[in-house]
């Protein structure tokens, strides 16, 4: 199997400059916009898996209407791991591939969620975030886990939600945990680029009609799993 290169030239190497470009490019984060409105334009699922003993990463961009949620166009790029395994950092070893699979598309992206973290990332600047800035798109983070925050259980109720604090911040509100069906763990938002969190939230529930979570992570996901397995089979 031959992989290309698909990292950017210039793509930091090391932890220091990594977290060099992060405190440069978390000062650009736009928090003041609403947003798209819910169930309007286009959304973007964007995922990534790794065969890491082959040194392969896949990503995934899933085009929907943002109304139907039918899918409007697909498109995955390969290539090998720019970054090695650092928490807190892993918006440069994914980014890479999901700018180019992003690249590929012919529709227009509209807002794009991320199987991840924007603002809540203990340096404010996660992979929802950096993509948005590098790419100028609403990007939005849903993830499957709180990360290092902290939370209250929402409702038992589809659509409840309570706060995603840093405690060590001070109580600090870096995203919600939002129950997107009920009785059914949550899932946890947070901002972006470009992106009010109340946009983030209805959003999420939006793109969630059925199950745990939105349709553009769920259809990403499986796209970028059945591309590994092709590159790597």
């Amino acid at each position: 199997m031959t992989t290309m290169s698909i990292t950017p030239a210039g793509w930091p190497t090391t932890e220091a400059r990594a977290r060099e470009v992060q405190d440069e490019l978390r000062t650009r984060v736009e928090l003041h916009e609403p947003g798209p409105p819910p169930g309007t334009g286009t959304v973007t699922g964007v995922d990534v898996a790794y065969d890491d003993e082959r040194d392969v990463v896949v990503a995934a961009a899933v085009v929907l209407d943002a109304s139907s949620l039918q899918v409007v166009e697909e498109a995955t790029a390969v290539g090998r791991v720019a970054f090695p395994y650092v928490p807190g950092l892993l918006a440069f070893r994914e980014l890479p591939a999901v700018l180019a699979a992003l690249g590929r598309l012919t529709a227009p992206a509209g807002l794009v969620v991320c199987d991840g973290y924007g603002l809540a990332h203990p340096r404010r600047f996660g992979l929802a975030s950096h993509l948005g800035v590098l790419t100028g798109l609403p990007t939005i983070g849903v993830a499957k886990n709180p990360f290092t925050f902290a939370h209250e259980e929402p409702g038992a109720l589809r659509g409840s939600t309570s706060l995603l604090v840093d405690d060590v911040a001070g109580a600090e509100e870096v995203g919600r945990a939002v129950r997107t069906q009920d009785g059914v763990k949550p899932v946890f938002v947070s901002v972006g680029h470009r992106v009010a969190l109340d946009t983030a939230v209805a959003h999420t529930l939006h793109l969630a009609p059925r199950y745990r979570l939105p349709e553009t992570t769920r259809r990403a996901d499986s796209l970028c799993r059945r591309a590994l397995t092709q590159a790597t089979g």
